[in-house]
């Protein structure tokens, strides 16, 4: 007999009621951890004291805690510029398959459409979870609320674009997708206080396991200290990078005509009036108060008894090259200008103070986030899941690390490769990027020179290996395996890559 309205809207309702209590119930299972992700900005790896390619008089205690606390990757490429790389993190796809997102009116405005591309914290809230975004927001101009996220204060960047480089001072903030006020406070300070605040439980259902997603502005430019900072590092001194002015040999044509800095006087490299060491002492200096900030959010975690379950990751969208290759920049293939700071840490569950030597990306962080829930990924995503390498740092991963910069476009745009300058974002052109092991391979989306690197034996990336003919068999192997995994992924522009050009010696 079937079941009258009666009985079927009972029926539902015993059902709906199960699912809360079950849902309650995962909620407050001290399994399911909180997960506090931090999020830097143009943070290159060598301002970090735990890395050794770090200056010997940088000082970052807390990041060097953390990462003894953890395992810190040498090598992780999490995007190649600001946008793509918070795309990324917000879907676990490259950047040709963010698919609706794009630029749209005055820099940096863009737009996506959140039924065709929507970000996995909505199916963290939907697994029961608390998601909270705090700090800068870059990824079109609907920042979620409500829908990916339950507490969310950001800066808008891409909705205010007459304030786009108000990195430090004077933020239009929005306050749970309502309110917009101007932060005259320095950033880096007040979203720290906003995390801390909301870590002790003020602002969230506390029943419920948490994700945070803490994105600090700097160390962008224009590269502003705290004013408490304006004097820190004082007498510093390096070596200046070897190609920092051209001729480059054995790079390609596009790199040959990078010129940010001018020769001084006395050959000083100098930028807008300044010297390169001056340029690198303030950088340095916008670090501190990151690493006084991520000290206050530990602290928070550890005195609200929160640190054994929150697992922590820390990284930045890409990194900055000073002067190295002549760059003052990021978006280049080069480590210098792109290779992040990684460190993920969760006491019990992830080795400590260990170094991984394999190269991950931007897009094995999510798979490695829905594994530590225990939430089924909701689509088949780029990235491998990194729970192996966190167990076990040193064991063998069959993975090759796949970057791509497309510029300023994203999903079947990018199936058409432009032609000329339009192929060309930042002074370099559309690139496919591959680390494998000991070797990363650069090929260009222009008719110009491939590139191939050992980043054990020249970690300066200044001897280009894809010109000498003992390395052709490496080469080869390394152009195939990036064709094979861009054709895992779907790259629409795989079978439209214009020919190499060769210069074997």
């Amino acid at each position: 007999m079937p079941a009258t309205p009666l009985i079927r809207t009972m029926a539902s309702a015993v059902l709906c009621a199960l699912a809360a209590v079950a849902a309650a119930s995962a909620a407050a299972t001290p399994e399911r951890p909180n997960i506090l992700f931090i999020y830097t900005d143009d943070h290159s790896h060598r301002t970090v004291g735990a890395y050794p390619e770090a200056y010997p008089w940088v000082r970052t205690p807390t990041m060097d805690r953390l990462a003894s606390q953890g395992v810190r990757f040498e090598y992780a490429y999490i995007g190649t510029w600001c946008m793509p790389s918070r795309a990324t993190l917000l879907t676990g796809f490259h950047q040709f398959g963010v698919e609706s997102m794009r630029m749209e009116g005055p820099y940096p405005g863009s737009t996506y459409d959140p039924e065709v591309l929507p970000f996995w914290p909505k199916v963290f809230r939907e697994n029961g979870y608390f998601t909270a975004q705090i700090g800068k927001w870059h990824t079109g101009t609907d920042t979620g609320y409500g829908r990916d996220w339950d507490f969310q204060i950001v800066w808008n960047r891409p909705k205010y674009t007459t304030t786009n480089q108000n990195y430090y001072y004077d933020q239009p903030i929005t306050y749970q997708g309502g309110e917009t006020k101007v932060l005259e406070r320095y950033s880096s300070d007040q979203y720290t206080d906003w995390a801390v605040d909301l870590i002790n439980g003020n602002g969230r259902d506390e029943s419920k396991p948490w994700y945070l997603w803490l994105c600090y502005g700097a160390v962008h430019s224009p590269f502003t200290p705290a004013d408490r900072h304006l004097e820190a590092y004082p007498g510093i001194d390096f070596d200046t990078p070897a190609d920092v002015f051209p001729p480059r040999p054995g790079k390609p044509d596009w790199a040959q005509k990078i010129a940010f800095w001018e020769r001084g006087p006395d050959g000083t490299p100098m930028y807008g009036g300044r010297t390169l060491t001056s340029w690198t002492r303030q950088y340095h200096q916008g670090v501190l108060a990151l690493d006084e900030g991520i000290d206050r959010v530990l602290t928070a975690l550890e005195e609200s008894g929160q640190r054994e379950n929150t697992l922590v990751i820390w990284t930045s969208d890409q990194g900055f090259a000073w002067g190295q290759h002549g760059m003052r920049q990021k978006v280049a293939p080069y480590d210098a200008s792109i290779r992040s700071p990684l460190v993920i840490s969760m006491p019990g569950r992830v080795q400590e103070g260990e170094a991984c030597p394999r190269p991950v990306g931007g897009v094995d962080l999510v798979p490695t986030i829905f594994s530590f829930a225990g939430i089924d990924l909701p689509w088949e995503m780029h990235g491998e899941d990194l729970t192996p390498l966190l167990e076990d740092p040193q064991r063998e991963w069959p993975h090759p690390m796949l970057l791509t910069s497309t510029g300023q476009k994203y999903g079947s745009d990018t199936d058409t490769i432009p032609e000329g300058e339009d192929a060309v974002h930042s002074n370099v052109p559309w690139y496919v990027m591959l680390v494998d092991g000991r070797y990363k391979y650069v090929r260009p989306m222009v008719p110009d020179l491939e590139e191939l690197y050992d980043l054990k034996n020249d970690p300066e990336e200044l001897d280009n290996l894809a010109i000498k003919p003992e390395f052709r068999d490496t080469l080869e192997r390394l152009r195939a395996s990036a064709i094979a995994e861009l054709r895992e992924d779907g790259a629409g522009f795989v079978d439209n890559l214009p020919p190499v050009r060769s210069a074997m010696q």
